[in-house]
């Protein structure tokens, strides 16, 4: 199998690399370098751009805002968006519930939900974990029952990502508790989240973020028509979906980039009168990583080159899941990382009331976020589907076991 890029993709990368350089705001960069959350018009202004470019979603189908973008492409696209930092098109829009809307939704819902999501005029957020079903996802318990034309939900979900900007969400529900195999009673349903009866509470994370929420319905009527797919054919909804969220997991272009930085700031940093790049031991873990990190990249080029050959296919890709294991593992390695660069300067101590603006700053601007993208990104692991469960996958569908 030859990996290497031809030169007509070697210009489509130059070409992303021009783009993000005339078009991406500086302050929105530099956000992401920090390790910063992005604002939500950020987010919405960048993605636009991507989609009148038609890179915002263009593993779609054409019809849809997709493009004639090749497997390769979109590969080297991703990769480029990651590297130089720019916001990635919002995954819970371009990677999870428009795909599926693609594949298993009808016409009009196509009609009424695919343009809007591509430019994000719609901000979607997931609504799969609830507090007794996370990696277990089956056990969910929020309830749809069809009431004539609506279907009334009741329930909670938590967990649920940038719930407190999103305008819809996609939930899976049990519409079936007599089902024999509990994966055979859930269904996949659209919720405008400005229905009565939806509640949004935020959850404050470790690091201090009001990233995730919870979301509770209460009585909450949805319009029958909002049910993609067959009633309690949900599942097959959510393994699809979770294929494509695996997928995009890898964030080798992520890596690339933190790396890049890591390196710059060793150099600048002195430890026992010498630059933190000269220590053995550092330099021996960085190394590691950046092998890891090879090797990674070319798996994740293995599985775009055999992409091609599963067009059309709604099972996931197992692979997927080793994309998912060894990026989440190789990104949070790299934060251990910048936790020894920063050494004491990862936890700032603030001030304490009365000492006015007097106290000086000691801590480099970078070292400020690196303790809460370390405790943030244990998150990593587990989300998408656990690391856990992803092995399972991978010994049933490899190994046989």
């Amino acid at each position: 199998m030859d990996l290497r890029f031809t030169p007509e993709e070697q210009a489509f990368r130059q070409e992303v690399r021009d783009f993000v350089r005339a078009e991406l705001p500086p302050e929105t960069r530099r956000r992401l370098e920090e390790g910063r959350h992005l604002r939500k018009e950020d987010s919405v202004a960048w993605q636009r751009k991507l989609n009148a470019r038609g890179w915002a979603v263009p593993h779609w189908p054409k019809e849809w805002g997709g493009s004639d973008l090749t497997s390769t492409q979109r590969y080297l696209l991703t990769e480029e968006l990651q590297k130089a930092p720019a916001p990635l098109p919002l995954a819970f829009n371009t990677l999870m519930v428009g795909p599926v809307i693609a594949a298993f939704g009808t016409e009009e819902q196509k009609r009424r939900f695919l343009p809007p999501t591509a430019n994000l005029d719609i901000w979607w957020c997931q609504g799969f974990s609830e507090p007794g079903a996370g990696s277990d996802l089956a056990s969910l318990k929020t309830s749809a029952v069809r009431r004539g034309d609506v279907y009334v939900v009741n329930g909670q979900k938590t967990w649920t990502t940038l719930a407190q900007h999103a305008d819809w969400i996609f939930c899976l529900v049990r519409t079936d508790p007599k089902a024999a195999k509990k994966q055979e009673g859930i269904s996949f349903l659209l919720i405008d989240m400005k229905s009565p009866g939806v509640t949004v509470r935020p959850i404050i994370t470790i690091d201090g973020a009001h990233e995730v929420n919870e979301v509770f319905f209460d009585e909450v009527e949805v319009p029958a028509e909002n049910l993609i797919g067959e009633e309690n054919k949900g599942w097959d909804c959510a393994k699809f979906l979770l294929g494509n969220e695996r997928a995009g997991q890898a964030r080798v272009g992520t890596s690339q980039e933190r790396i890049r930085r890591l390196k710059g700031i060793a150099a600048r940093t002195m430890q026992d009168g010498r630059p933190l790049i000269e220590d053995p031991r550092f330099r021996d873990r960085l190394a590691e990583v950046e092998v890891e990190l090879k090797a990674l990249e070319m798996t994740a080029m293995r599985v775009v080159a055999m992409e091609a050959a599963r067009q059309g296919e709604r099972k996931p890709d197992p692979a997927s899941s080793i994309l998912k294991v060894r990026g989440s593992e190789i990104l949070q390695s790299i934060t251990e990382l910048y936790l020894e660069a920063a050494g004491p300067y990862a936890l700032p101590v603030p001030p304490m009331p009365g000492d006015g603006s007097n106290m000086p700053e000691v801590a480099p601007d970078w070292a400020t976020t690196v303790a809460p993208t370390y405790l943030n990104w244990r998150k990593l692991s587990i989300y998408g589907g656990s690391n856990e469960i992803q092995r399972q996958i991978m010994a049933k569908a490899f190994l046989g076991l």
